[in-house]
């Protein structure tokens, strides 16, 4: 039988749905203050008990709160999934069909690519190739600014690639609609977009699980296969070695 739905459950999950990607940090202080707030038990190593109770209550509804990594720095971040919609339902509601479609071009762009990124370049080179309506390129930087936005798209120095947010909500569409190329990490096991790969097996890492799982190894080893790891990505080798 599940566990009773307190406010404070009720609060915290309201909180989450409004911010659309809460980090780890933040989740734990927010569930502090719910439980404080509704005078309910609080113990600061009981957030994955707290959230399972809420998937409990959501599971009917075909929702979850689902934990995931970002993929700059390794830190945890939750996010509400809708499990009954698909990517393209998911987003319907806020863009319209032209945008969505830059949207899924753009994500077909980063994830084919070798290291997760698209460039503005290649992207903005897409507007006036799309099939529902072409897009000039000013309509369509400021649609990737809107992504940006709403934490579907990072961006660094005229690169883009997923948000955790998109990476957490879409996981499984990208799973399925990627099947050749998507994979999850080996030490995490959340999907990755942004990873070294072994060049024996095939594994991919997050780049913080790369730098986690081999600090202080002098000779970095494959952890499924055990060869050398050969990878030599920058931001990297100086934490392994």
């Amino acid at each position: 039988m599940a566990a009773r739905m307190t406010d404070a459950h009720r609060r915290f999950l309201q909180v989450l749905m409004s911010n659309g990607i809460t980090e780890g940090s933040e989740a734990r202080k927010l569930h502090q203050h719910c439980c404080e707030t509704d005078k309910v038990y609080y113990a600061h190593d009981k957030l994955d008990d707290f959230i399972s109770t809420i998937n409990s209550h959501l599971q009917p509804l075909f929702m979850q709160i689902r934990k995931g990594v970002s993929e700059d720095d390794g830190r945890a971040h939750y996010a509400v999934v809708n499990l009954a919609e698909t990517e393209v339902t998911k987003m319907a509601s806020d863009y319209t069909e032209t945008e969505l479609e830059l949207f899924r071009k753009t994500m077909d762009l980063i994830i084919l690519s070798e290291n997760g990124f698209a460039s503005s370049t290649d992207i903005l080179n897409l507007a006036d190739q799309l099939k529902t309506k072409k897009m000039k390129k000013k309509e369509a930087e400021q649609v990737l600014k809107v992504f940006v936005e709403d934490k579907w798209l990072s961006e660094k120095n005229g690169e883009y690639t997923l948000h955790t947010r998109c990476i957490i909500e879409m996981e499984q569409y990208i799973l399925s609609n990627y099947q050749d190329v998507a994979r999850k990490c080996n030490i995490c096991h959340s999907l990755t977009i942004q990873s070294q790969v072994c060049e024996s097996c095939g594994i991919g890492m997050h780049l913080p699980c790369v730098r986690k799982y081999f600090r202080g190894q002098t000779e970095p080893r494959c952890p499924k296969c055990n060869e050398f790891w050969s990878c030599d990505t920058p931001g990297t080798k100086e934490s392994i070695f």
